[in-house]
């Protein structure tokens, strides 16, 4: 189905949400249509932020706005639906469009194959309707679908649109960029140059992907790092975690701005806390790269300064390998929580690959090491 199709058809003029790769046609046309437009399309920190700011749009107007996310960010948006939107509550309709990833009988990476288990489960016990879009779904199945969910949305309840793969297209495919220099795969691989045999926690996505395949260039092996696959927010807070248990290791966390934005309350927790022997390194490119290269709002506001407000004793930030190297080095001899930011450009190689073992394998090897086993 064409995504233009869709969208006339749920007629809202107010979309808020978090980048999919399943949802590319419909960021794409958000996009094109309105860029980034506080009165008509805003990408979010995360859902949760999204569903609130929804919310917000309802009350000032009283018009329904439209949510977007990929379904493993149901969980965030689990409290505001059941403790704020819910029609037991304040009554305040949504339109979610989700995209299923992880579709049983769909082939899909590790940290998405429960999630798509669960994903309309989820939306039953949060008393949510919704209807599947499949690539066979056509436009007259969708609008019958609409008039039954206008009853449902004026009486205060929300509705949602279960994105399959492949299901919606868009013709005008957006390429993203900006004018930062450095490649992530280099500056990773720097990374890996200062942090020698110190463990590494890094964040979801492409960055993980790429440390995995450094490791494997350099034949290193994977002992030493911690690959979050998903849960994506969460890498920092694992980081701190392994911080605070393991005193005498340096720990390194590679961090995306997305990820870091999305649950940047992590910050002020590590701030405050400030393990002595944890480096803290945000790649900033941003951009919602692994999902597209939709923008985030990281340029727009000073990571470093946020570090230091929330306690980081160091706090950095490079654009150049020069520079990169020299801020490394500070870090790896540090003896207090340091906190660098990355600036990078948006990118990878089209022969990416990924990780051949399994994440709980990745796990106990990591964790053996830790043990000195």
């Amino acid at each position: 189905m064409k995504v233009q199709k869709l969208i006339a058809c749920i007629n809202s003029q107010f979309y808020a949400g978090v980048p999919d790769s399943q949802l590319r046609p419909l960021c794409d046309f958000l996009m094109d249509k309105y860029g980034i437009d506080k009165n008509h399309h805003v990408i979010c920190a995360n859902e949760g932020n999204a569903v609130a700011l929804g919310t917000g749009y309802y009350l000032a107007d009283g018009k329904i706005p439209v949510i977007y996310l990929q379904n493993s960010g149901q969980g965030n948006i689990i409290n505001p639906v059941a403790s704020l939107t819910n029609d037991n509550v304040y009554a305040i309709p949504q339109i979610f469009i989700i995209g299923w990833r992880g579709e049983p009988n769909v082939h899909d990476e590790p940290q998405h194959i429960y999630q798509g288990k669960i994903t309309l489960k989820l939306l039953e016990v949060l008393d949510i309707a919704y209807f599947v879009i499949s690539k066979d779904t056509t436009l007259v199945e969708v609008q019958s679908v609409m008039q039954d969910y206008n009853t449902l949305l004026k009486n205060g309840k929300s509705v949602a649109f279960v994105i399959k793969k492949n299901a919606l297209e868009y013709e005008n495919k957006i390429s993203y960029k900006n004018n930062n220099l450095m490649k992530r795969e280099d500056i990773i691989e720097h990374i890996t140059r200062f942090s020698c045999d110190s463990p590494i926690i890094s964040t979801t996505g492409k960055a993980s992907r790429e440390l995995y395949e450094i490791r494997e260039r350099n034949n290193q092996g994977h002992k030493y790092d911690f690959l979050t696959v998903g849960s994506m927010g969460h890498s920092s807070s694992i980081a701190l975690g392994v911080a605070i248990n393991k005193p005498n290791e340096k720990i390194w966390c590679i961090d995306g701005d997305g990820a870091l934005l999305m649950h940047m309350g992590a910050m002020a927790l590590i701030g405050a806390n400030k393990p002595k022997n944890l480096v803290h390194i945000a790649i900033n490119n941003a951009s919602h790269e692994t999902v597209g290269g939709m923008p985030t709002v990281a340029d727009e506001i000073d990571l470093t300064s946020i570090a230091k407000a929330c306690g980081y004793p160091y706090s950095a930030s490079v654009d150049n390998f020069d520079e990169l190297d020299k801020q490394l080095a500070v870090c790896a001899k540090s003896n207090e929580l340091c906190f660098l930011e990355i600036k990078c450009a948006i990118g990878a190689r089209s022969d990416l690959g990924r990780p051949k073992e399994k994440p709980y394998e990745n796990k106990e090897i990591f964790m053996s090491n830790l043990k000195g086993e």
